[in-house]
């Protein structure tokens, strides 16, 4: 597992659990992790994970449009 270091501003108001849950949904939303992989990062459960992820603007429903498009094709 990788360790990073990242120097944050004082005036940017954000904890470092916020940081962590945010990074973890954008590396979800990127596909970049699974939600249990991102769950894992943001120090949660996959239930709670799951439920915060629209506060951060993240869908739980990952599912590429090309997979859509051709899901209602085949319809």
């Amino acid at each position: 597992m990788k360790t990073l270091t990242v120097r944050i501003p004082d005036s940017v108001d954000v904890d470092d659990k916020d940081i962590l849950i945010m990074l973890a949904a954008q590396l979800y939303e990127l596909g970049k992790l699974s939600l249990g992989q991102a769950a894992d990062m943001a120090k949660l459960t996959k239930r709670a994970f799951a439920e915060i992820l629209g506060q951060y603007g993240v869908s739980l429903f990952n599912y590429p449009a090309s997979d859509l498009a051709r899901d209602i094709q085949n319809v």
